[in-house]
């Protein structure tokens, strides 16, 4: 008695689950290229600002911190600054 082959079935709901796991292997994900291309830019130019911030970045107040630090250090300069006529 010859026993005929099971029908393979492209159909994902009907597949078995070693069926449906080669299935999904040899398949390849599909993207939308516009919302990849746009994530891609968005991630280019977040490295971007962070190689800026490390390069050049200090925050306001931090600025602020030395201009009063550099302020206090000529006032006490001038306070004790020898007159000399």
């Amino acid at each position: 008695m010859l026993v005929a082959a099971p029908r393979r079935t492209r159909n994902p709901a009907v597949m078995d689950k070693q069926e449906l796991a080669r299935h999904r292997r040899a398949m390849a994900d599909i993207i939308n290229l516009r919302m990849a291309r746009k994530a891609k830019t968005r991630a280019d130019a977040a490295t971007r600002a962070a190689q800026n911030r490390a390069r050049f970045g200090r925050s306001k107040v931090e600025k602020a911190i030395e201009a009063a630090d550099a302020e206090r250090t000529a006032k006490l300069l001038d306070q004790a600054r020898r007159e000399t006529e």
